[in-house]
């Protein structure tokens, strides 16, 4: 299993995965799930991806191709060709609907389910910065003023802090901040999810991926944020009135 977040604000876009993927309790494995197309003052666009290894890494690949292929007249919108975050959002769809027609059927005959979900963001130009939620028929949603994150995986256990802080106003660091904790509750419940964590903080306008980090066990940021954090927990908890009885 594992966890993705992504988050849109007035100041740019938040994404961060872990890195942990299973197929039972003694074959585990690090990979990357989050993944950045870059062209320098031109775009930024970044997949976070969920579900079966071998169809997210295909959907990676397939749209790493297409990117790369020289463009034809007629052809669909690659991510490295589509003038609008939604066109691209469109190219992910497809990529995802091409890899279940080709493996689907293979899967459903292995007793597998064809299971991916994806979260895409990024900026195209001037256009100002977007995230989407796409689901495994391709199909897609985007986030609003009033949902300004998505989640993906394991989120049950990060999803109340988001519920009850998130907002589009805040910045860069406070909603990085917000999102680690919402990793380092999930951490604490669920095994299926581990580090290292991968995070990325885009500033808008910058059409640049260069705020890449990698989250380890031994980060001293996150260690402090979990300590004090559990801290604040149990200081806030004291505090409250007891239940009469």
């Amino acid at each position: 299993m594992t966890y993705c977040v992504g988050m849109v604000l007035d100041s740019g876009l938040v994404f961060a995965a872990d890195t942990r993927t299973n197929a039972g309790v003694d074959n585990i494995a690090t990979f990357r799930k989050l993944h950045v197309w870059e062209r320098p003052g031109d775009r930024v666009l970044v997949l976070l991806a969920a579900g079966n290894l071998a169809v997210t890494q295909a959907v990676v690949s397939l749209l790493t191709e297409q990117a790369d292929s020289p463009a034809r007249k007629g052809s669909r919108p690659t991510l490295y060709t589509a003038s609008t975050m939604f066109q691209a959002a469109q190219a992910v769809g497809q990529a995802l609907r091409d890899v279940r027609a080709s493996d689907g059927e293979a899967l459903s005959a292995a007793s597998e389910t064809f299971s991916c979900s994806l979260i895409f963001g990024g900026q195209i130009g001037k256009e100002r910065p977007r995230l989407f939620n796409v689901y495994a028929a391709g199909n897609f949603i985007e986030a609003s003023a009033d949902t300004p994150f998505f989640q993906i995986g394991e989120h049950k256990y990060g999803k109340p802090i988001l519920d009850r802080v998130a907002d589009r106003g805040m910045s860069l660091g406070q909603a990085g901040k917000l999102v680690l904790l919402s990793f380092d509750s999930t951490l604490r419940s669920n095994l299926s999810v581990g580090m290292p964590i991968d995070m990325l903080l885009y500033a808008r306008d910058s059409l640049a991926a260069d705020g890449i980090r990698r989250i380890d066990k031994d980060d001293a940021y996150f260690k402090k944020l979990s300590s004090e954090w559990s801290r604040a927990l149990r200081t806030a908890f004291a505090a409250i009135d007891e239940v009469d009885h």
